[in-house]
């Protein structure tokens, strides 16, 4: 027995609304993709934070052919010394940092070099102002060797001795910019980041070096070991006074003996006490 036959018409109007229904449904489909698409934010890939990949500018350089300075480009007063330290790199194994921040270090305390602090003889800052003694006795040697001390019994800070034997004067290294061993740099310090906390202080640039009071009067002009190399000079600096001395006579509190590159991320703080020498003269 057969069913019931439907007609031509009706037949035409069975597909006319199963192709409708299957086109609502496409368009339906693809509106929520389009709105699952819109809902979810795309994929970022962040680049892979590599030991090769410099942070800083310098792409043109090949760091591994850099000249290492001699001994008399350190044997200068330290106050000369500490700008000219700005834009040289710190090499040690596959590790090499670029200096951005120094400060004068005179036979007083100071510490902190992309920043640096100067310290000189009758400097009630500097660590050598009381003389030469097991501890300071590296700053009283000649100019281009490694003065490493322990600060607070945690932080080893590197200082670049200056000018001419028996005078006990150096630079701190404040703050650097990882140029290449990003990699042994982060296993250092404990921070696997390529940011500028990395190494925005003294004692994180003594950390990413590995150094302990046992390199203080390593020669940096000899090949092996720590080693100063030579850099571009920044085109501008920043000056101002140094940090953590509040113990010392307040015209060497207030002494613009803090140097730092100018225009990078690479600086420890206070960063609002760093002006243009320019500044400073008006």
């Amino acid at each position: 027995m057969t069913g019931p036959r439907r007609s031509k018409r009706a037949i035409k109007s069975i597909e006319s609304t199963n192709s409708t229904s299957e086109i609502k449904h496409s368009s339906q489909s693809q509106l929520a993709l389009k709105i699952r698409s819109k809902s979810k934010s795309p994929l970022k890939i962040k680049p892979p934070i590599s030991p090769e990949r410099p942070i800083i500018n310098n792409l043109e350089l090949d760091y591994h052919n850099l000249r290492i300075l001699d001994r008399d480009f350190c044997s200068i007063d330290a106050l000369d010394l500490a700008p000219l330290l700005l834009g040289k790199f710190i090499r040690r194994d596959d590790v090499i940092l670029q200096i951005t921040e120094v400060g004068w270090l005179f036979l007083l305390f100071s510490y902190h070099a992309h920043q640096v602090e100067a310290y000189r003889p009758n400097d009630s800052a500097c660590h050598g102002r009381f003389g030469a003694t097991a501890r300071t006795a590296a700053m009283f040697g000649p100019g281009g060797h490694a003065y490493v001390y322990l600060c607070y019994g945690i932080h080893m800070m590197l200082n670049v001795v200056a000018d001419k034997e028996g005078v006990g004067a150096a630079v701190l290294i404040r703050s650097c910019a990882p140029v290449c061993g990003l990699t042994t740099i982060q296993q250092r310090r404990g921070q696997i980041t390529n940011k500028p906390v990395l190494l925005t202080g003294p004692g994180k640039v003594g950390q990413a070096l590995g150094l302990s009071t046992e390199w203080s009067s390593h020669p940096l002009y000899e090949p092996g070991g720590l080693e100063l190399l030579d850099g571009p000079k920044p085109e501008k600096i920043l000056i101002g006074p140094r940090v953590g001395i509040d113990y010392a006579l307040p015209e060497h509190v207030n002494a613009l003996w803090r140097f730092a590159i100018a225009g990078t991320p690479w600086i420890s703080a206070p960063k609002n006490t760093l002006k243009s020498p320019c500044d400073e003269l008006t």
